[in-house]
C-alpha cells in the first residue's frame, strides 16, 4: 500500500501509519499487537512511544539497524534499484492489516427492466427483496 504523504494530515488517518510502523515490528519479532484506541488519554504520544519503542527492539533482536535508525525514526532509506544511489528521503516501510470483505459484488448487484411500482408515486418500490428499482427524484427528470 503506497500513502501519498499529503493525503494523512487532512484525512487524519495518523493511525495507518502506527499501524503499518508497528505491523513490521510485530512481522520481525513474531508478534501480534492489540492498540485501544485514543491511547494518547494516559500519556502524551503514548502510541509514537510504543511503536518506536517496538522498532528499536526488533531492530536490535533481529539484527537489522534499517528497522530503526535514530537519525529518522520510524522511517528507512531505500536505494534506486537502476543507479544503486539512496532516495533523498527515507520512507516508511511496514505491512499492514487487511480484511477480506465478506460482502462481494455478486451477492450485491441487482437490476430491473421492469418491476412493480407504488401506487402513490409511480415510483419503483424499494429493496432488492421486492424487486424494486431505483427511485427518481424531479431534479433527475428534468437533468
Amino acid at each position: 500500500m503506497v500513502f501519498n504523504p499529503l493525503g494523512v494530515p487532512s484525512r487524519m488517518n495518523v493511525g495507518q501509519i502506527f499501524e503499518s510502523s508497528l505491523g513490521l515490528a510485530g512481522d520481525l519479532l513474531k508478534k501480534h499487537y492489540r492498540i485501544a484506541p485514543f491511547d494518547e488519554r494516559y500519556e502524551q504520544e503514548a502510541s509514537r512511544k510504543v511503536v518506536f519503542s517496538e522498532l528499536y527492539e526488533a531492530s536490535k533482536q533481529t539484527k537489522n539497524p534499517w528497522v530503526f535508525e535514530p537519525e529518522y525514526p520510524g522511517k528507512s532509506r531505500i536505494f534506486d534499484g537502476r543507479t544503486g544511489d539512496p532516495f533523498e528521503q527515507p520512507v516508511l516501510i511496514g505491512k499492514s492489516y487487511i480484511l477480506k470483505l465478506i460482502h462481494q459484488v455478486d451477492e450485491k448487484i441487482h437490476g430491473r427492466s421492469t418491476g412493480p411500482y407504488s401506487l402513490v408515486t409511480q415510483q419503483p418500490v424499494r429493496g432488492r427483496a421486492k424487486q424494486g428499482g431505483q427511485r427518481v427524484g424531479e431534479m433527475e427528470v428534468w437533468a
